[in-house]
């Protein structure tokens, strides 16, 4: 991909310079459309329906245990990347319907390279998932005190993260995508397209790591709290006041650090007692 593929035949014939701060709809920070997909990109969202069903699957059987499930590393890392495809892939879609547009040709297998980019970032955030995981296995199953303290820790890490600039400008990667278009135009060679959904993938782990790690609190397989996260991360990054909702999800997140300290029980990824509640399945 170039520079110049941005402002292609795909796109229409507006240049670089007029797409970015020629009109006062392209300088606008909206996010990207989720009414007019690309082909390929809608078949992301096909991959992720898929991921969906073998996480409910797996959750009939796992339900919401406490910490690693019971899995090892590798088995781990297996099922956090099938639930990250399931909540993840729906929210990068407007984004990688975009991306497509820049494309003349192959836009199959070139999207297909950005989609294997920015799961592999995924895939590596679920070194750090593990350890947080067993940590929360290893105080659910003696320290029930310690294990509140680590859910309260969750929950105000994340309401404080949703509320810094570093979520805003990483959130902004993905709400206004075209300058940052302009930037991937610069990569070249065979490799360009995986390149780009690694970059894209750094940003959206940055973004949305803190809203991921609410899942060790919840339950990992906790399929109803799942659903809620994944409908979060879609409506930040598309809705039209999405950046004010973010900072609102902020906000509750602190709400929840204080409220677990009276009812352990929000937490039930980290008590076993609570291993049925909140979407067990």
């Amino acid at each position: 991909m170039n520079r110049d593929a941005i402002t292609g035949p795909a796109t229409g014939p507006a240049d670089a310079r007029g797409r970015v701060g020629g009109s006062a709809e392209a300088a606008s920070p909206a996010a990207p459309s989720l009414r007019q997909l690309t082909p390929p990109a809608s078949l992301l969202l096909v991959a992720a329906a898929g991921a969906w069903v073998g996480v409910v699957l797996l959750a009939r059987d796992m339900g919401s245990m406490p910490g690693t499930m019971g899995l090892d590393a590798g088995s781990f890392v297996a099922v956090w990347v099938l639930m990250m495809a399931a909540m993840m892939l729906p929210a990068v879609v407007p984004f990688a319907s975009l991306y497509s547009r820049t494309f003349t040709d192959g836009r199959g297998s070139r999207l297909g390279a950005f989609a294997s980019g920015y799961l592999i970032v995924w895939t590596l955030a679920a070194l750090p998932a593990y350890g947080l995981a067993w940590l929360a296995g290893r105080l659910a199953g003696g320290h029930p005190a310690a294990a509140t303290v680590l859910a309260v820790a969750i929950f105000a890490a994340c309401g404080a993260y949703q509320l810094t600039p570093v979520k805003d400008r990483c959130l902004a990667r993905c709400r206004s995508p075209l300058a940052f278009l302009l930037k991937l135009g610069a990569y070249r060679g065979r490799t360009r397209d995986l390149r780009a959904g690694l970059c894209h993938g750094t940003f959206c782990v940055a973004c949305c790591w803190a809203l991921m790690a609410v899942l060790v609190a919840f339950g990992l397989m906790n399929v109803i709290a799942m659903v809620v996260l994944a409908g979060a991360v879609l409506a930040e990054k598309t809705l039209a006041r999405g950046t004010g909702f973010s900072r609102a999800l902020g906000v509750a997140a602190l709400g929840l650090a204080v409220a677990v300290v009276f009812e352990p029980g929000l937490a039930p990824g980290l008590h076993y007692a609570g291993t049925g509640g909140m979407g067990g399945m």
